[in-house]
C-alpha cells in the first residue's frame, strides 16, 4: 500500500506564469494605433487557451464628443473591436508571431452578439476570450467583456490571419 503526501501532488503539477502586457508590449502585437487601439493592458494569458485584458473607458474618448454628449456610452461596435483585438492578441502571442506590415487579421464573423449593459465613462472593460476552435486558418473565440461582475457584452468572434506582402 503505498501513500501519496499532497504536497509531492502540487510539485508535480506545472505552475503557470501568467503572461502580461503593457501598452508597449501590446503595440508591438498589434498594428492598431490611437483612437482605435482599443486594448489598454493584459492581465493575463494562457497560450492556446485564453486571454484577459483592461480597456479603460474615459470621458476623454473621441467617440464620447457625438455618442451622446448628454449621456456618453460606449458603443457596442467598439466593444467588439476591443474583444476582436484582445483576440488577436492570444493569437499572436500564442503562435509567437510578430507583427510585420505584411501580416493583417481580419474579422470573419460575429455570432451571438448580445449587449447586456451600457458601458459609460469612469467603467473599466475587462475583455475575455476563450478559443474555441481552429480550423482552416479560421479562428473562433468564445469572448465576453465584464464591467465588474456584470457582464456588458458577449459574442462569438471570429477571425483569420493573411499575409498581404
Amino acid at each position: 500500500m503505498s501513500t501519496t503526501n499532497p504536497s509531492d501532488e502540487t510539485s508535480a503539477t506545472p505552475q503557470r506564469t501568467p503572461i502580461t502586457m503593457d501598452i508597449h508590449q501590446i503595440m508591438k502585437k498589434l498594428p492598431h494605433r490611437y483612437p482605435i487601439l482599443l486594448v489598454d493592458r493584459v492581465l493575463d494569458i494562457e497560450l492556446h487557451k485564453s486571454i484577459r485584458a483592461v480597456k479603460n473607458i474615459t470621458f476623454n474618448e473621441p467617440i464620447f464628443t457625438g455618442h451622446f454628449p448628454r449621456r456618453p456610452v460606449f458603443p457596442g461596435v467598439l466593444i467588439l473591436e476591443a474583444l476582436a483585438q484582445t483576440s488577436a492578441l492570444l493569437s499572436f502571442t500564442s503562435m509567437g508571431e510578430q507583427l510585420t506590415d505584411d501580416m493583417v487579421v481580419y474579422f470573419a464573423g460575429i455570432d451571438g452578439a448580445r449587449f447586456k449593459r451600457p458601458v459609460e465613462p469612469g467603467d473599466q472593460l475587462v475583455l475575455h476570450a476563450a478559443l474555441d476552435r481552429a480550423r482552416a486558418g479560421i479562428y473562433r473565440f468564445n469572448c465576453k467583456a465584464m464591467v465588474g461582475e456584470e457582464v456588458a457584452c458577449e459574442a462569438a468572434i471570429m477571425c483569420t490571419m493573411r499575409d498581404v506582402g
